[in-house]
C-alpha cells in the first residue's frame, strides 16, 4: 500500500472532478445513484458507536453501499476514535479481473491522505484504510472516498466512485 499526503492544489482538482455533496455513483450515471437494476448487495457497516470505558468511544459514519454494472460493490466510511481519524472502504469485486482502487481521506486545512489498494477479484468482501491520523477540529469535517479503477495499474475507466458523505439514491 502506497501513502501519499497531498495539499490544497490537489484538493481542488480532485474535487473538481468530484462534486462534494455527491460523491457517489458508478460512473457514467448520475451521481448519488446506483444502477437502476443492480442489487446492493455489499455487506452494511452500519453507524457504530462502542465504548470499552467511558473515555473511548469510536464512530464509524458511512455512504451507502453501492454497486456498479461492472460487478464493484462497496461502501466508505469515516471513522474516529480515540482523537484519531481515518478512512476505510468495504468492498466486493466481482468483475473478474484484479483493481486497483484508490480511498481519499479529506480533512480540514486542506489535508488529504490517500491509499492505494489492490482489490482481488473474487466473491470474499475485503477492505481498504489509510492511515490513522490526529483528528483536527469536528470529525465531522472529514469525509472519505473511495475510487475504483478497471486495471490492476490503475490505468483502466473508472467503474465506481463511493463516498462517505453521499445521499443515499433516491426510489424513481
Amino acid at each position: 500500500m502506497n501513502l501519499r499526503v497531498i495539499g490544497l492544489a490537489a484538493v481542488v482538482v480532485f474535487t473538481t472532478l468530484l462534486p462534494l455533496a455527491a460523491s457517489a455513483g458508478p460512473a457514467g450515471g448520475p451521481a448519488g445513484r446506483a444502477a437502476p437494476d443492480a442489487p446492493r448487495a455489499v455487506p452494511q457497516a452500519p453507524v457504530i458507536q462502542k465504548s470499552g470505558n467511558d473515555d473511548v468511544r469510536a464512530v464509524e459514519r458511512c455512504g451507502p453501499a453501492l454497486t456498479s454494472c461492472d460487478g464493484i460493490e462497496a461502501q466508505t466510511c469515516v471513522l474516529t476514535e480515540n482523537g484519531d481519524t481515518w478512512g476505510r472502504t468495504y468492498y466486493r469485486n466481482a468483475s473478474g479481473e484484479e483493481l486497483r482502487s484508490v480511498l481519499s481521506l479529506m480533512g480540514p486545512g486542506g489535508r488529504t491522505v490517500q491509499s492505494h489498494c489492490a482489490v482481488r477479484d473474487g466473491a470474499e468482501p475485503g477492505s481498504c484504510e489509510t492511515p490513522r491520523e490526529r483528528t483536527a477540529g469536528k470529525p465531522a469535517r472529514y469525509w472519505a472516498v473511495a475510487e475504483f479503477a478497471g486495471s490492476a495499474d490503475g490505468t483502466g475507466p473508472l467503474l465506481l466512485r463511493s463516498g462517505s458523505n453521499s445521499a443515499a439514491p433516491s426510489a424513481s
